[in-house]
């Protein structure tokens, strides 16, 4: 019987994306790859025939994980309540429980790291982000469109422009936490987000 490789595969993908997250893909290296994997060069080569196809398949593979998180949150908010906007609050509230559990700052955003290089990605791998971030800002605004119908927002807003926000908000929080090597920031920086969206769509008292 076969052996099953998925499980040496996806040890040399974990490594490779720590090693991205930290030190960027211009710093990760085949090399330094196969040492801290402790695979051989055969082994690696077997799964993946470059660098480059590495980096395509940690993308396929964070982008695929990014969406069924989403959904998961999403449909969870939805069973909790069936007003719109507590569904929104109960959304962000998930990701806020989830940074708050953190006890070292979120490794960071698998995007990001290759957007800062974008020079060593190829127009596919950007389009794989764009895709996914096109889909958080069409998912939120769908919700944010619902939410507005029913508690019509303080000031004129643009919905994709508030689930733009929601999104920098998330991305902003996990690398500011980083740089600043203080895990529960992130979660404050949500608690603000869910914060602002909560006032925008409460009627005044």
């Amino acid at each position: 019987m076969p052996k099953d490789g998925s499980v040496t595969r996806n040890k040399i993908m974990d490594v490779a994306q720590g090693m991205v997250l930290s030190v960027g893909l211009s710093g990760t290296s085949v090399e330094k790859v196969i040492e801290q994997a402790g695979v051989t060069k055969g082994t690696f080569f077997y799964h993946f025939k470059t660098k480059h196809e590495l980096a395509e398949s940690l993308l396929e593979r964070y982008a695929s994980e990014d969406r069924a998180h989403f959904a998961a949150y999403m449909d969870k908010a939805q069973q909790l309540s069936r007003d719109p906007l507590q569904q929104l609050l109960i959304f962000v509230g998930l990701f806020i429980e989830m940074t708050e559990k953190l006890e070292d700052p979120f490794p960071g955003c698998l995007y990001a790291s290759y957007c800062y290089q974008s020079g060593a990605i190829s127009p596919d791998m950007l389009g794989t982000m764009e895709i996914m971030t096109r889909y958080w800002r069409q998912r939120l605004s769908g919700l944010i469109d619902t939410v507005a119908e029913q508690y019509p927002p303080r000031i004129p807003v643009e919905s994709s422009q508030v689930a733009d926000h929601v999104l920098t908000t998330f991305e902003g929080a996990f690398i500011l936490a980083k740089i600043m090597d203080e895990p529960k920031l992130a979660s404050e920086q949500l608690i603000q987000c869910r914060n602002y969206l909560e006032l925008l769509f409460r009627a005044s008292a």
